[in-house]
């Protein structure tokens, strides 16, 4: 009632309800709204992340860089290396690996890591030399000797030596040799010798009855009595002479450091007596035709006769005298005795050597010298070279000669080097030092070919060549999977036929696996399976250079360059190789008729005769890779050192004839032919340098 009231208005009347407009909301569906945050960038990521990480987990190898020592730096380049402790996740593949340790050599090489889940690879630095100071106590200018080389005299300081044992030998004249055997720690830690060099001498004392009787020791006069003698070491002859009685003779045994005090000796007054004295001492005597002993020496004769006394001694001439004694008379003779010379021409290299005979400086050591006919020593010296001592006996008469090269302290360790090595898959290699000579062959030449022009090498380095070829067995040590394949059903796949079906890349991998297995620096560098270059001053195994396999091919040590590892002629005799012989005579298209080795293909590796040098197979049975690209060669206006072929190109250097070929153009050991791909008839065999 009371709502109804508040209608009415001024005039009584309700005022009337107006409705509004109202449209129903028609419901097409639901719809979904999305809008992207910056967390969703973060989710993403993590997934990418992940799936990176896993695929790297799950295709890396469990690797182990076994270093000695063990705590070197290792750094490594070249790819991921994910390090969990003291193993590294890595995926197959090359990388560059870098060892440091104070005190030790730094080395950088390659490290392949292979397709074996878990592997470990083995390294070793080379430590630095050490430092070492020397000194011989109380006295300097003595000699050391390290292993036999001169370094020096004393006091030495900071001399580099080896790491390792050695044996210290320290000499001085008048002194006793010192020897030690020392351990030289090495990685250029500083280490301290003292030797006391003891007297090669003894004192002697020596007193008469009465005074004033000459000491004379093995023919020298040390002085008179009372005397106290310095004497060097050895077996001594010693004589107490005073005028007027007899003379008194001893021999002792001086032993360096023990002094000896000679009881007095009473000198027995001399009744018809000749003392016989000579220089040089040791002179034999005779008188009459008999013989008395040897200068310094008394000897008691028949007075008022004349007795003819006759003087012996090698390298010196004859000499004889008269003497004649009275009852109760000394009488003394002295002779001096000349020397037998004979002129003895020297000849030494380096021409600036000095000489020594028997210790004593004689001047430059080339020069022609009057000697002794009698047994001297002879000494050539110089600083920097091992000296050269002989024992020699000159012969009047005749034109003789000494002539000396001595060897450099370079020289006297390279002679120490092994001349044959042993790899570590069982090849055995030759050290060769190798020199000048002319590789191709003359126009004039049949079966020449015009890529055999004439070139002048001059090969200075040494290097080791191995005997034999590669076999399948040595091969599969790298690759176990290798297989050389079948011929006509015949197999040349045996574990000691020479590998084949091997390109160049795969035998220079080859090389490189053999000197990671040793820890030599790489030779070939690698990316992935490519080869894509070489470290010319790496000791590491490689295939020989063209010019290296020429040589050992084709000189003898005579100057002479060969056609044929057998001589000039064809055919080859019994067992010179393995070539396209009757056997083939179905497959192949040229072979000698007269010639039959008995192998239709591949033949076991060292099957036939070793060339002049030794080697197997230079000729025959497989061709072989060298390390040269293949390419245009001729003059380039003077001997060609060391060359190692082309900087690039297509095709790899194949030198050797093989089982496959029997004409007169392969067979010659100038023929040269390229390729690159693999073939059944070519293989390699493994070289290096020798290490400097």
């Amino acid at each position: 009632m009371e709502n109804n009231e508040k209608l009415i208005g001024e005039k009584g009347t309700i005022d009337p309800i107006v409705p509004i407009d109202f449209t129903p909301h028609k419901d097409s569906g639901r719809k979904f709204s999305y809008q992207f945050r910056w967390f969703h960038l973060i989710v993403v990521a993590f997934f990418v992340v992940s799936t990176i990480a896993g695929f790297f987990v799950l295709t890396a190898r469990s690797v182990f860089i076994q270093v000695d020592p063990i705590s070197a730096n290792v750094e490594i380049s070249g790819g991921l290396a994910l390090q969990l402790g003291p193993r590294y996740l890595m995926r197959t593949g090359s990388y560059e690996i870098t060892l440091r340790n104070e005190g030790y050599h730094d080395t950088t090489t390659q490290l392949i890591v292979g397709t074996e889940q878990s592997q470990t690879h083995p390294f070793s630095l080379r430590k630095l030399p050490g430092l070492i100071s020397i000194v011989s106590t109380n006295i300097e200018g003595a000699r050391v000797q390290i292993d036999g080389v001169d370094i020096g005299l004393t006091p030495l300081t900071d001399v580099p030596v080896e790491a390792g044992d050695h044996q210290m030998t320290i000499t001085l004249d008048r002194y006793l040799d010192y020897g030690q055997p020392i351990t030289i720690e090495g990685r250029s830690v500083t280490q301290s010798f003292k030797a006391g060099l003891e007297p090669a001498w003894a004192t002697l004392s020596f007193t008469t009855s009465p005074a004033g009787a000459d000491v004379i020791v093995d023919g020298e006069v040390f002085g008179t009595t009372p005397l106290n003698a310095e004497i060097l070491q050895g077996q001594r002859d010693v004589t107490l002479k005073l005028t007027g009685h007899k003379a008194w003779q001893e021999d002792f045994d001086v032993i360096a450091g023990e002094d000896f005090v000679v009881p007095e000796v009473a000198l027995e007054p001399a009744d018809g007596l000749v003392f016989i004295r000579s220089n040089p001492s040791a002179a034999s005597v005779t008188i009459g035709g008999v013989f008395q002993g040897l200068t310094p020496l008394e000897v008691a004769l028949a007075p008022n006769e004349n007795h003819q006394v006759t003087f012996f001694k090698d390298g010196y001439q004859s000499s004889t005298s008269s003497v004649r004694t009275e009852p109760n008379q000394e009488r003394e003779i002295s002779v001096r005795l000349d020397p037998v010379l004979a002129n003895v021409n020297v000849v030494s290299e380096p021409p600036d050597a000095e000489l020594y005979v028997n210790g004593e400086f004689r001047g430059a050591a080339n020069q022609t010298i009057e000697l002794m006919a009698a047994n001297q020593q002879i000494e050539i010296r110089k600083d920097g070279y091992v000296p050269y001592t002989t024992e020699f006996t000159s012969r009047p008469g005749l034109d003789q000669i000494i002539r000396v090269t001595l060897k450099s302290l370079e020289q006297a360790r390279l002679d120490q080097i092994r001349p044959e090595i042993t790899s570590v898959a069982g090849q055995d290699l030759k050290l060769f030092y190798p020199g000048s000579f002319t590789m191709g062959a003359s126009r004039r030449e049949a079966g020449r070919r015009p890529n055999e022009n004439l070139r002048d090498i001059q090969l200075e380095r040494p290097f080791y060549m191995a005997y034999r070829e590669v076999t399948n067995a040595e091969l599969r040590l790298f690759d176990s999977e290798h297989s050389s394949g079948t011929i006509q059903g015949l197999t040349l796949d045996n574990e000691s036929q020479p590998a084949v079906q091997v390109s160049w890349t795969r035998a220079a991998l080859y090389c490189n696996w053999l000197s990671e297995q040793e820890g030599l620096p790489l030779y070939y560098q690698v990316e992935g399976e490519e080869v894509i270059g070489f470290n010319p001053d790496a000791i590491g195994y490689r295939l020989p250079t063209e010019a290296e396999w020429a040589w050992v091919a084709r000189t003898d040590g005579s100057g002479n360059v060969l056609k044929y590892p057998w001589g000039d002629q064809l055919p080859p005799p019994e067992n010179a190789g393995n070539f396209a012989d009757v056997t083939v005579r179905a497959y192949l298209g040229e072979v000698m008729f007269d010639y039959n080795d008995n192998y239709f293909a591949t033949a076991p590796v060292a099957s036939f005769a070793p060339n002049q040098y030794g080697i197997f197979d230079m000729a025959g049975n497989v061709s072989e890779w060298v390390h040269d690209y293949y390419g245009a060669v001729g003059a380039v206006g003077g001997p060609e050192v060391d060359p190692k072929g082309p900087e690039l190109g297509q095709f790899h250097t194949i030198r050797g004839s093989s089982w496959a070929h029997g004409a007169i153009t392969e067979l010659r050991l100038s023929f040269r032919d390229f390729g690159e791909e693999p073939r059944d008839d070519v293989g390699f065999r493994i070289a290096r340098y020798l290490e400097e």
